[in-house]
């Protein structure tokens, strides 16, 4: 348990950066500009769905800093909260891979491959913690 505790302050760390890109990436993804488009209820409603994502992830890394040791195995609803924390980072891969469109994907590889490993880090991290594999 002890040794997955630095592993969950990095997931923490790791998930407070992705929390800043989402403050750089509407602007990259010219959030702006395609809004302007649709209805003025599917961008309220975008921009609520976003809104709520990123106080998702604060929890997250919040419960990452506050409570590592009890994500890492200390009681069973850590675990469980780190088996959820696994699932949603670990569905996000094949999201990725196979949702969004893919010559956005290449036209920004960087990007792409960088928030692939974040997501597959944190989803190895936190379904280790939730499976209760290293003590």
């Amino acid at each position: 348990m002890r040794l997955l505790i630095p592993w969950l302050w990095a997931a923490g760390a790791l998930q407070l950066v992705i929390i800043a890109a989402n403050f750089v990436l509407p602007k990259k993804l010219q959030c702006r500009e395609n809004l302007a488009r649709v209805s003025p209820m599917i961008r309220e409603v975008f921009i609520v769905h976003w809104v709520y994502i990123v106080l998702v992830l604060g929890i997250f890394t919040s419960l990452s800093f506050w409570f590592a040791p009890e994500l890492a195995g200390a009681s069973r609803l850590g675990r469980y909260l780190s088996a959820v924390i696994a699932a949603f980072w670990l569905l996000r891969v094949p999201i990725q891979l196979f949702f969004y469109d893919p010559e956005i994907r290449k036209q920004n590889r960087f990007g792409d491959v960088i928030f692939l490993l974040a997501f597959s880090y944190l989803g190895i991290v936190f379904s280790i913690a939730a499976l209760g594999v290293v003590r």
